[in-house]
Order: structure tokens, then C-alpha cells, then sequence
């Protein structure tokens, strides 16, 4: 009897990016660091276990995600691609998102992707503080659209770090996503997601 097989997800956080290494010094400048502050709990940390024993889930730490490169985080995810099998679930939160959004749009994945869940994911950076630099989109997402399968927004209303215009600038150029707002939530800084653990779950 075959052993039964685990549905694959892999899950891409999120980071920092800068338009040149001085802003990034910076940025390093005037962070503060307090050494009695303990680390908090997030949703990604309890991700794979609240999904469950059905599900293979990779969580790659991306390089330098203080100071993220598009490249860099290009080639490392190439690295998973020999060990993934068809009907893969992909969930990208904020930088992860637009990543994957980015490069399921310039490159033909290796396999059937089942969906593409994107959490509070920037679409570009004219309603933010912030740089995408090497990480913004390119004008035509039909590639994403056409292999990333079932896709999925959620984004909140109340979110201070990706503006909610994001999210509707995503939903105009993908028609046929699914999009999830939430009130207060913020940039989805929690401890658990329970949400979207459900609707990973639900997928036929």
C-alpha cells in the first residue's frame, strides 16, 4: 500500500528592501535594539502545525531579509523547485508576496500549482514609505494569472506598512481572485491565522 501523500506549501515571508546601501546603513543607524524584549509570536511560526500531518511545508529563510535583494531571493527559491510535486499550495506575506507574484509572472513553474496565497502583499510602492526597488512587478502579470491557480488576497483595511489600495490595484488586474478583507488586522502580525489555515484546508 502506497504511503499517503502530503499536500506541499511553501510559505515566503516577508522583509526589508532599499534602493541603495546607504539608505540600508541607515536604516541600521537609527533601528533600536533592546536586549530584554522577547521575540514575538507569529502566525508563520505556528503555520505548519496548525495545518496539520496532511501537509509538507517549506520554510525557507530567504537571504538577507533586512536588506533583500530580488536576485538573491530568486535563486534561493530555485533550490526548492527539484523537491516540489504537483497541485503545490504557494503562500507569500507582504515582500514574500510580491516576490512570488513577480516571479510567477517572468518564469514557467516546474509543476501544477493548486494556489497562490498572498497576505497583505505590496503591488507597488507609490502609496507607501517604502522601496520595492528590484522587487516591483512587470506590466504584464498573464503568467502569474495563468499558472499561479486558485488565487487568494487578503489584506486589511488598517494596514500602516502595505496601504489597502494594494490590494485593490491586485484585484483590477486579477479578476478572478478571491479577496479577503479584513477590518482590523493590520499587517497580519499575529500569532495565529486560523483563516487562512481554513481556506488552505478547504482547497479541493
Amino acid at each position: 500500500m502506497p504511503a499517503h501523500i502530503k499536500k506541499q506549501v511553501i510559505f515566503i515571508h516577508g522583509g526589508e528592501t532599499f534602493n541603495t546601501h546607504e539608505e540600508y546603513i541607515e536604516y541600521l543607524k537609527y533601528s533600536e535594539y533592546d536586549p530584554t524584549k522577547e521575540p514575538e509570536k507569529r502566525w508563520k511560526d505556528s503555520f505548519a502545525k496548525e495545518l496539520g500531518d496532511d501537509f509538507e511545508v517549506f520554510t525557507p529563510s530567504m537571504p538577507s531579509k533586512y536588506n533583500a535583494k530580488y536576485k538573491e531571493w530568486e535563486i534561493w527559491f530555485q533550490k526548492l523547485l527539484p523537491h516540489v510535486r504537483n497541485d503545490i499550495i504557494l503562500v507569500g506575506h507582504s515582500l514574500g508576496g510580491i516576490f512570488l507574484v513577480k516571479y510567477l509572472a517572468i518564469h514557467a513553474f516546474p509543476v501544477k500549482i493548486a494556489a497562490t496565497f498572498l497576505v497583505a502583499a505590496p503591488y507597488d510602492d507609490k502609496d507607501s514609505a517604502y522601496s520595492l526597488a528590484d522587487f516591483e512587478l512587470p506590466e504584464s502579470l498573464a503568467l502569474f494569472e495563468k499558472q499561479a491557480g486558485k488565487v487568494f488576497i487578503y489584506h486589511s483595511k488598517d494596514d500602516t506598512v502595505v496601504s489597502f489600495s494594494d490590494c485593490k490595484k491586485y484585484a483590477a488586474q486579477l479578476p478572478r481572485a478571491t479577496v479577503i478583507d479584513f477590518e482590523k488586522r493590520g499587517h497580519f502580525m499575529q500569532e495565529s491565522f486560523l483563516e487562512l489555515v481554513e481556506d488552505i484546508k478547504n482547497l479541493p
